[in-house]
């Protein structure tokens, strides 16, 4: 997918490129790639710019479609390093959540959306704690990764992609080591996710809402907007 498929059609129509951070990647060893989430296609264009493989969780209704078209929409969402995740119950949520560990453990990376969905106006979205569970459990960093230009080359609802350039900045790793065996604690994962999310905002400039994106889409019929500037991350977590 990455070198023959794939990738170079996205390198010609879309030019992406890292302009900040690529020393930040670590070379081997396990870590957790927490990104903003703009459109699907921030899947593909990461890990076309880094020399490891990136593993993506991937809601499992990409890999159950049936016919031909099941099997093509299976072997590409395989091809492009992505594993099935079901969330349809707690018990679900919980096995993603273990899947997201086992990948680290490995000494794999693993990208994963804080947000938990994309975002629905190009603004950054209060984090959900899944992410500083897995880095607790697997005592592996956290680096932030913010992407540029990847909803106007595929915006939300499009079939057709666009040509655009893509852009991306990778932030210096967090460490929280330091919370070690707290994992079980509402207030610790909360404040790390805080932190993780402070990241994000510096990084994207995004403008951030102190409201889940999941939310947010519940509400866009409503009269009024999610609210920004209600409450910013913490910087630190703790």
């Amino acid at each position: 997918m990455k070198h023959i498929f794939l990738g170079p059609l996205l390198n010609l129509f879309f030019r992406p490129r890292i302009i900040e951070g690529a020393e930040n990647i670590p070379k081997d060893g396990g870590a957790i790639l927490a990104s903003n989430h703009l459109a699907v296609s921030d899947s593909f264009f990461l890990p076309l710019k880094l020399s490891r493989r990136v593993t993506f969780p991937a809601k499992i209704e990409y890999f159950t479609g049936k016919g031909l078209k099941g099997a093509l929409q299976r072997w590409f969402f395989y091809g492009v390093g992505q594993v099935p995740i079901d969330r349809s119950s707690a018990s679900a949520a919980q096995g993603a959540l273990d899947t997201g560990v086992r990948i680290v453990r490995e000494g794999k990376l693993l990208g994963i959306y804080p947000e938990g969905t994309r975002s629905p106006d190009g603004r950054l979205y209060k984090g959900k704690v899944g992410v500083a569970w897995i880095a607790l459990e697997s005592g592996a960093p956290v680096i932030p990764i913010a992407m540029f230009g990847t909803d106007k080359a595929n915006p939300i609802g499009s079939r057709m992609w666009k040509p655009y350039p893509i852009r991306i900045k990778i932030g210096k790793p967090l460490d929280f080591s330091r919370y070690a065996g707290l994992s079980g604690d509402r207030f610790v994962l909360r404040s790390i996710t805080d932190e993780i999310m402070y990241a994000l905002m510096e990084l994207s400039g995004q403008e951030y809402v102190d409201v889940y994106a999941t939310k947010a889409k519940e509400d866009q019929g409503a009269p009024r907007p999610a609210k920004a500037v209600d409450r910013l991350p913490e910087t630190k977590a703790g």
